[in-house]
C-alpha cells in the first residue's frame, strides 16, 4: 500500500509504503485533548517505508506520564500528524486524517482505551475493546 498526507496548510508531506501494521481507534483522554473531544483513527505504517518529502514536524512528548509518546504536528497550522511510541520504533503511527485518501484506511481492527472514553463517544460493537492499549 503506498499512501500520501500533510496537514491543513500544506507546509508539511509525507508519503508511506507498505503493509499496514496496525488500524486501530484510540480513545485515550490524551488523544481527546488532541482531537478536541472525539477519538482517533491511526495507521500504523512501517518505518522503513516512511519518508518526510515537504517541511519538518514539530514533536511534543508529556513527561509527566509514564511511557509517554510523542505526537508530531505541522508547526505552522497545528494539524497533528504522527505518533511514535518509545516501545514501536518499526513504525510510525500516522493519523487518518492527515491522509490524501483517508478511505485506504477501511476500518480499524480495535478500538483501545475504551476505559477512558466518555458518555458522548459511540464505541463500536463489531471489533475487539480494549480497556488500555491492545499490547498493554
Amino acid at each position: 500500500m503506498q499512501i500520501e498526507g500533510g496537514c491543513y496548510c500544506g507546509a508539511v508531506r509525507y508519503a508511506a509504503e507498505g503493509e499496514p501494521m496496525m488500524k486501530a481507534e484510540c480513545y485515550c483522554r490524551e488523544c481527546q485533548y488532541i482531537t478536541g473531544g472525539a477519538n482517533v483513527l491511526v495507521m500504523a505504517m512501517p518505518v522503513g517505508g516512511f519518508n518526510m518529502v515537504k517541511g519538518v514536524v514539530k514533536g511534543f512528548t508529556r513527561e509527566d506520564i509514564e511511557h509517554a509518546v510523542t505526537r508530531e504536528f505541522c508547526e505552522n497550522c497545528g494539524t497533528h500528524l504522527f505518533t511514535r511510541a518509545l516501545g514501536f520504533k518499526e513504525g510510525v503511527i500516522i493519523k487518518v486524517g492527515s491522509m490524501d485518501d483517508p478511505s485506504l484506511f477501511g476500518k480499524a481492527d480495535s478500538a483501545n482505551y475504551v476505559g477512558d472514553a466518555q458518555a458522548h463517544h459511540r464505541l463500536p460493537s463489531d471489533m475487539p475493546l480494549h480497556q488500555k492499549w491492545m499490547h498493554s
